[in-house]
């Protein structure tokens, strides 16, 4: 972390760290485009079990790294919710093109 003596600089550096999550949630989308092309039925979209070992998994990282719990659990259950989303966008695509569901 750079240490900033502006807001100037804090401002420099959310922008920078924003750009990095972006490419960052870009590549994760594209693994959940990769899971709704793989998946062969729609009821496998949503995987709660899945979902609590994301979660427990980003929380523990989030308590190593020194991200709050407050901030990295909901953050990550709705990342988690709109990814199931534009899964669910990806398996109908993909099931509306070949016929099957």
């Amino acid at each position: 972390m750079v240490k900033c003596n502006t807001m100037q600089e804090v401002r420099r550096e959310i922008d920078r760290l924003d750009r990095e999550l972006v490419k960052l949630l870009a590549e994760r989308q594209g693994y959940i485009e990769q899971a709704g092309h793989i998946k062969g039925e729609r009821s496998a979209v949503r995987d709660d079990a899945r979902i609590e070992d994301v979660v427990a998994k980003v929380v523990a990282e989030a308590e190593r790294a020194g991200l709050s719990p407050a901030i990295a659990e909901p953050l990550w259950r709705l990342l988690i919710e709109k990814s199931i989303e534009h899964e669910y966008t990806v398996f109908d695509a993909r099931a509306q093109k070949t016929g099957t569901d």
